[in-house]
């Protein structure tokens, strides 16, 4: 498979990297439709080796799963700007996270529940005062009638990189 090229940047820190991917809000699903390049923003949860995320059970995305299930998700986070007297040494502070794996629709209805309530623990925390009910997701359907099928990626690699923040060095305009 593929490493991170530029070593100096990999982080290789499970706990970090859990910790990272339990707050980042949002993630870019890759897809191969024929030669040509999908990505799709998404919500997600990471639960053990599998990132999870939730879509109707009809439309371009999941054609496309059906055809090619490989897919590349990725995570990204910017925390600024690191700046230097020289232009070309001015940094960028980040951290992503790239996962590759085979998509699979979750037909299991208590692995179904349990990412959709896991979803919605990092999303609204505290907000509903009692679990998400387990026929929810069979009864659903959004505005345009379709019901919800939930997704895995189940990574057979990840990779991290990361370029921490500079104290005294990060960019603020005035």
């Amino acid at each position: 498979m593929f490493s991170v090229r530029l070593k100096k940047r990999e982080c290789t820190d499970p706990a970090k990297v859990e910790q990272f991917l339990a707050q980042a809000k949002t993630g870019f699903l890759g897809l191969a439709d024929g030669r040509q390049p999908y990505v799709v923003p998404l919500n997600f949860v990471k639960i053990g080796d599998s990132f999870y995320f939730h879509g109707a059970e009809e439309g371009r995305k999941l054609s496309i799963m059906r055809e090619n299930n490989e897919g590349c998700f990725t995570v990204s986070e910017h925390y600024g700007t690191i700046t230097d007297p020289v232009p070309a040494k001015t940094d960028t502070a980040y951290m992503s996270v790239m996962a590759f794996g085979r998509i699979e629709e979750v037909t299991e209805p208590d692995e179904a529940w349990k990412a959709m309530q896991s979803l919605l623990d990092k999303y609204v925390p505290c907000y509903y005062d009692q679990p998400l009910a387990k026929a929810h997701l069979e009864k659903y359907r959004s505005s345009m009638g379709s019901a919800t099928v939930v997704f895995k990626l189940a990574a057979r690699q990840l990779t991290a990189k990361e370029n921490e923040t500079s104290p005294g060095q990060m960019y603020g305009q005035g």
